[in-house]
């Protein structure tokens, strides 16, 4: 090995010290940078002994990310693309379902700061929404509790509050 070219080792030292990565992503970053079979795998088995690589930290660096302004969908699509442990991503999961429509408010309060005026502004609001992971039902829930949806408008059904 040449002097000018930096180890394995070295290599995931650098990308870890940027932020956290899980074992699968190192693994797809620094696989064109193995030389021997197997090197990669010892040095990232010596990282993860030492706590340099940990799945646990690299779930509650996504969850602290992107919870404020993702969706679950968004989110589960993140955590699996990083290779984590299917069990883990589900646990992470259920403990974001509960605040989704919380999350999804915020999220819609900061972009549009009131109810939909008409179908094609309900449509646009629903696309936002939906583009950050929210699901259909939660997106046609939190728009029809801001104001009912434009095809189903009337003037007396005043049963719902405009809360939002």
């Amino acid at each position: 090995m040449a002097f000018d070219q930096p180890s394995l080792k070295s290599r995931a030292l650098r990308l870890l010290a940027t932020r956290e990565y899980s074992r699968a992503e190192l693994q797809r970053k620094l696989a064109p940078f193995e030389d021997a079979v197997g090197t990669l795998a010892a040095a990232l088995d010596e990282l993860q002994a030492k706590g340099f690589i940990d799945e646990q930290r690299v779930l509650a660096s996504v969850l602290n990310r992107s919870a404020a302004k993702l969706g679950a969908a968004r989110i589960q699509q993140e955590l699996q693309k990083k290779g984590l442990a299917p069990q883990a991503v589900a646990d992470a999961l259920a403990a974001l379902r509960a605040t989704e429509l919380e999350r999804a408010q915020a999220v819609w309060r900061k972009k549009f700061h009131g109810a939909p005026a008409d179908a094609s502004a309900y449509a646009k609001q629903a696309r936002f929404l939906a583009a950050r992971g929210f699901s259909s039902e939660l997106v046609s829930r939190l728009l029809s509790q801001a104001g009912h949806p434009p095809s189903a408008q009337s003037d007396t059904d005043e049963s719902e509050p405009n809360w939002l």
